[in-house]
């Protein structure tokens, strides 16, 4: 049976365009309230219990700046200094690496692309057991192991970038395998650098490479994430019609007047500067650019209008209960975060190797 698909008219064009905006602002509706949920929810969880009354407190006071709830001193810094700001750093790691994952699925047209496959991960890990091997640790104020991971992270980026471009172009199969050498080629140096380093220091760079929030002073490293978390948002957000139109094919996209070199460059370049920055405050954290945006998609579609926030909000949301299980599982031993992670993951990554073929 042959079926014929009508046309769509001017008017449901239309109606799709202005309903856009409501269902947007829907999804966001829900899923903020779900995210203060587990906001909440995390706020309390840990090595320390405090009840979620007790949390709202502290909050008040400090938005206040006026203590008009008497709460104990070391509750007041167990929620403000480490809870919180752990909960915050954990959910713009989230948010980073889930609209980072939709992204470069949608350009790489790869329902198995993750951020990590452009060498990210591999890059930052080098860079960071450099930081700890050469006692460079304590180089900014403290920053020393976050500036070298970005920095080796993005290098790691342009060496996959400039292996792949050929002729003015950037072949998609050229970027996946540059990105899988280059990332071999860094985890083997990553290797030597855990035979030379001393006992100490191999510990904390095998905790690092594991994926953890924990380490001194969390709220600066949410000050460090932010600006590149939410300019990386507005900056993937402002494309996400061009990757709509380049679902469709490189050639039917060109056609549609998208500068599909252009649109190229500047998506790798925003997802590596993202999720560089995500890597070098928490270590290899995996799976989560994977996952989070086969959820949504399931959930709210192929529209990258709507994929890309409901991914970031949906990925801050897991990351930060991911979080509240590494803390509170073993406590007071705490579990790194990207073990949690990978115990989702790695099912979900089989399941879709055998649904992809």
């Amino acid at each position: 049976m042959i079926i014929f698909a009508m046309p769509m008219s001017t008017s449901d064009k239309e109606n799709i365009r202005l309903n856009l905006p409501f269902r947007l602002a829907g999804l966001t509706v829900i899923l903020l309230a779900l995210l203060t949920a587990a906001a909440i929810l995390s706020s309390s969880l840990g090595a320390v219990y405090v009840p979620p009354g007790q949390v709202a407190k502290v909050v008040a006071n400090h938005f206040m700046g006026e203590t008009y709830f008497d709460v104990p001193r070391e509750t007041d810094q167990i929620i403000w200094q480490i809870h919180i700001p752990r909960m915050i750093l954990g959910a713009l790691i989230g948010m980073s690496l889930a609209m980072a994952g939709a992204v470069l699925q949608g350009l790489l047209l790869n329902p198995l692309a993750d951020p990590y496959i452009i060498g990210v991960s591999a890059g930052a890990a080098v860079g960071a057991g450099l930081a700890m091997l050469s006692g460079l640790s304590e180089l900014l104020l403290g920053f020393g192991v976050p500036l070298l991971a970005f920095l080796f992270a993005l290098s790691a980026v342009i060496t996959v970038y400039m292996l792949a471009h050929k002729g003015g172009k950037v072949s998609i199969l050229s970027f996946i395998l540059a990105g899988i050498v280059v990332g071999s080629f860094m985890w083997a140096m990553l290797t030597l650098i855990l035979v030379a380093a001393p006992n100490q220091g191999l510990e904390r760079i095998i905790f690092w490479t594991m994926g953890s929030l924990a380490g001194s002073d969390p709220w600066a490293r949410v000050i460090v994430l932010t600006p590149f978390a939410f300019l990386g948002f507005f900056g993937l957000y402002v494309f996400a019609r061009d990757l709509n139109l380049f679902a469709l094919g490189e050639e039917s996209a060109r056609y549609l007047g998208v500068e599909v070199e252009s649109l190229k460059r500047i998506l790798i370049a925003i997802v590596a500067l993202v999720t560089a920055a995500a890597v070098s405050v928490s270590g290899t954290i995996g799976f989560v650019g994977l996952m989070i945006p086969h959820i949504t998609r399931r959930l709210v579609g192929a529209d990258h209008r709507i994929l890309i926030p409901c991914s970031a909000l949906i990925g801050a949301v897991f990351m930060i209960m991911a979080d509240a299980a590494a803390r509170s599982i073993m406590a007071p031993t705490e579990i790194p975060v990207g073990a949690i992670t990978a115990l989702f993951g790695a099912p979900f990554f089989l399941y879709l190797l055998r649904k992809t073929g």
